[in-house]
């Protein structure tokens, strides 16, 4: 269970308990897995989705009546169609969609490979903006629902190597702000989840690199290079608090806009505000000097 947010007398209101489905995607392992777990957990129904249906059967195995366990490639528009098709149809709406598949990538702006990074945007930008366009049709029409896209922390610190991952992220959260304000007014809420390092595969199976090397940058995105990382298992990120956090923030009366997962995130999260004041403030007079004259 998660800690100190479930005493805390000033925590947001609770919403009235009622049973809920949930669209995941990207539940074959780390943070999408132990979000479908948790949500099982709390009773509710879960659509798991992964490119292969055959690393999420356990789960619908395990609770035949709760979880339906569908094919998705978040790039694939008529996958999109049938996985909302088939969810509605079975559960009678769509009531949380967190669109958690995605994937790390590393090289230095100039090596990166421009299909490469095509492919990246595909997956962890576009993908979540088809599936958040067929729900909303449903929930627009309940008038109620939640969406949930998985951002990084790197959207907002940009670490060297990282350029192209961070980008991705940072589309998804500026689209994610603008997307709050146009479904506030409908009953739906958007928030983003910004996770630190967590304990999963991305730092593993999951990240991929350019095959450009350029020595040039040896010193700055170079040491971030895969067969550099030694963070792999080593993440100081619990998922399975990551899940109880998240269904806390969803199923308070007045979810976050940004929900930053891990002390981790945190600090980094501040000293990048702190920076950036700074620079704001270092620069303030050469901004102010750019209105007409009276």
């Amino acid at each position: 269970m998660l800690g100190e947010p479930h005493t805390d007398t000033t925590a947001p209101q609770r919403k009235e308990d009622t049973v809920t489905t949930w669209l995941i995607t990207g539940c074959s392992t780390g943070l999408g897995r132990a979000f479908a777990r948790a949500v099982l957990g709390r009773g509710h129904n879960v659509v798991a989705t992964a490119r292969s249906v055959e690393a999420v059967k356990d789960l619908a195995g395990a609770d035949p009546d709760r979880v339906l366990a569908l094919p998705l490639d978040v790039t694939n528009e008529a996958q999109i169609t049938e996985t909302v098709r088939a969810a509605e149809a079975r559960f009678g709406s769509i009531d949380v969609l967190v669109n958690n598949a995605g994937y790390g990538y590393r090289a230095a702006v100039e090596e990166g490979d421009p299909d490469d990074v095509a492919t990246l945007f595909a997956t962890n930008f576009f993908g979540p903006v088809s599936i958040i366009r067929a729900v909303l049709p449903g929930m627009r029409a309940r008038r109620r629902g939640t969406i949930v896209n998985v951002s990084s922390i790197a959207a907002r610190t940009s670490p060297p190597g990282s350029g192209y991952y961070a980008a991705s992220k940072a589309a998804l959260e500026a689209m994610t702000v603008s997307l709050r304000t146009e479904l506030e007014p409908l009953g739906i809420t958007a928030m983003i989840v910004e996770p630190g390092a967590f304990r999963t595969d991305f730092s593993g199976r999951s990240l991929t690199q350019s095959d450009t090397v350029i020595d040039d940058y040896a010193d700055t995105a170079g040491a971030r290079r895969k067969e550099r990382d030694t963070t792999d298992g080593t993440q100081p990120g619990d998922p399975d608090k990551a899940a109880d956090a998240l269904i806390f923030a969803v199923e308070s009366a007045q979810p976050p806009l940004m929900l930053v997962l891990g002390p981790d995130a945190l600090q980094r999260l501040r000293t990048s505000l702190d920076a950036l004041t700074a620079d704001l403030d270092a620069w303030e007079q050469t901004s102010r000097s750019t209105s007409f004259s009276p």
